[in-house]
Formats: structure tokens, sequence, C-alpha cells
């Protein structure tokens, strides 16, 4: 007997309770910050952040799964250089457009070069050469235009020259073009969703 009571007791709990929640949501407001009356009806205007929806990877095996998580945080890694990059270059081409004379860009040039390695020279030299020529596509995506040519608009054909001699050496390449529907695909997948927040 006690425990019909007692069953009946928490029944009758579990129902108020849940009564109770139904009220309180009939009194819920949600406060909008703009709107826009249209034929005498208010209606909220709420700007939502883009979602990146992607078909799901099938890995054949662990090693291509491993192998993604790698390119992953590589490029979890790189990708805030290569925007640093882009934002580091329009500044400096407005500026280098506002010298008059080769000298004063030369050693602007000097000068931001010489900025860059004291902030960024210890933390770029601890990449890998995987992360390199990762950091070397992002710079073309971002700035549409390829390492080498940045280099050779800003320090002239013979260093641009040396340096990509260097790169092949090492297996890279400063004229590699970035390809977002070719080679580069999964790489252009993951940087849309690292945009996005979502990984």
């Amino acid at each position: 007997m006690r425990v019909v009571k007692l069953i009946i007791f928490l029944l009758f709990i579990f129902f108020a309770l849940s009564l109770n929640a139904q009220k309180r949501g009939d009194r819920d407001t949600i406060v909008v910050t703009r709107t826009v009356i249209e034929d005498g009806d208010t209606i909220p205007n709420v700007t939502l952040s883009e979602v990146v929806i992607l078909p799901k990877i099938e890995f054949k095996n662990r090693f291509q799964a491993w192998r993604y998580r790698k390119l992953v945080r590589d490029l979890k890694r790189v990708y805030p250089y290569a925007q640093l990059a882009k934002k580091k270059l329009d500044q400096m081409e407005k500026e280098f457009l506002e010298l008059e004379t080769e000298k004063e860009r030369k050693k602007y040039i000097k000068t931001i070069e010489k900025q860059l390695m004291d902030e960024f020279g210890s933390e770029l030299k601890k990449l890998t050469i995987t992360q390199g020529r990762l950091l070397l596509k992002l710079i073309d995506r971002e700035t549409g235009s390829t390492s080498y040519i940045l280099l050779q608009e800003l320090r002239g054909n013979f260093s641009a020259a040396f340096w990509q001699t260097i790169a092949r050496i090492f297996g890279s390449n400063l004229k590699s073009e970035y390809d977002p529907d070719g080679e580069d695909r999964l790489i252009e997948r993951i940087v849309l969703l690292i945009e996005h927040n979502q990984i």
C-alpha cells in the first residue's frame, strides 16, 4: 500500500512539474534587437551565422583517417599565418604606393621584413616541411598571388629565383598555385570548416 501511495505521489509531482514548465514556456520571451515593421506586423530581423554542410568523408583505412587528422592539425597551425600575410600585404601595399622613390621603397621593404622576422621568424622556423608547403598554398589562396610572384614584386627577380631554387631543393615550389577544385580540394574543405569554426 505504501508503495502505491509513493508511486502516486511521485506521479503527481512529475505532472505538476511538467505543467509548471509548460506555463513558464508560455511566458518565455526572446529579446530581438532589430525588427522590421511591414503592414503593421513586427517581424524580428535576426542574422544567423553561415553553416557549411559538406558530405561526410569515408576513409578506406586508418592510415587515411590519420592523414586527414594530421592535415587538419597542420592547417589549423598555418592558416592564421596566411591570413596575417594577406592583412600585412594589404597594409604594406597602401603604404608602399605612397612612397615616391625606389630608395624609400627598398628601405620600407627591409623595415617590414625585419619587423616580420622579429615577430614571427622563430615561430615560422618551427614549421615542418609539410606545414611550410601548406602555408605557400594558403598564401596563394589568401592573396591571389603565388609566393614566387610576391617575392619577385618585393625583392626582385634574382631573389625570387634564388628562393625558388632553395624551395625546389627541399621539394617545395614557390610557383605552386592553389587549386580549390583540383588537387587542393581537401585543403579547401578543411579551411572552410576552420573559417566557420566547425572544426
